[in-house]
């Protein structure tokens, strides 16, 4: 891997916790919309898949961290991230062959939703459920409204990606 790379990562965790802080969208009782995932969702969509699930992972850590969250939720929401960017670049993969970007869009919202239930939904409500001893089921209800707001999040930056590949390409790989 090289320095550039390894640089374009560490300013997408950089944006991921700075959008996540200093945006807070409230959306259900104590819950705010983390709209980092838009970072991670561009990196999946214009880079490398692992680059977006890097950026997830390493923000959720650093968000929680800075952000006085501490260990409250971090570590299945960071594995649940890369359980997300695997799911969104894969199905990416076979999107991209697509030449209609409304079409492309479309079934990349489709995979949102599937890579967001089971990154938030099954991975994290798992994750949680043994550090906080309480039973899957619980933990997958209250994780719901986590779900909800992140999978809203993912989708509104699928628009947001379209727009912005071209210039975030040549930014990062040149002419």
């Amino acid at each position: 891997m090289k320095t550039k790379d390894i640089t374009f990562m560490a300013a997408g965790i950089a944006l991921f916790v700075a959008l996540s802080m200093c945006l807070r969208v409230p959306v259900f009782e104590n819950y705010y919309l983390c709209l980092g995932y838009i970072v991670m969702t561009v990196y999946i969509w214009c880079f490398r898949w692992y680059e977006g699930a890097v950026v997830g992972f390493f923000g959720v850590i650093l968000y929680c961290l800075v952000g006085g969250l501490g260990f409250n939720g971090m570590p299945g929401w960071a594995v649940g991230n890369i359980a997300i960017g695997l799911i969104l670049g894969a199905a990416l993969k076979h999107v991209q062959k697509i030449r209609n970007k409304t079409v492309q869009v479309l079934l990349m919202a489709l995979a949102a939703v599937v890579a967001t239930f089971v990154g938030i939904e099954i991975i994290k409500s798992l994750i949680d459920s043994v550090v906080v001893s309480q039973p899957f089921a619980v933990r997958m209800a209250k994780n719901m409204t986590s779900f909800i707001a992140d999978v809203f999040v993912i989708v509104m930056s699928l628009p947001i990606c379209v727009l912005v590949e071209r210039y975030a390409r040549r930014l990062r790989y040149g002419e």
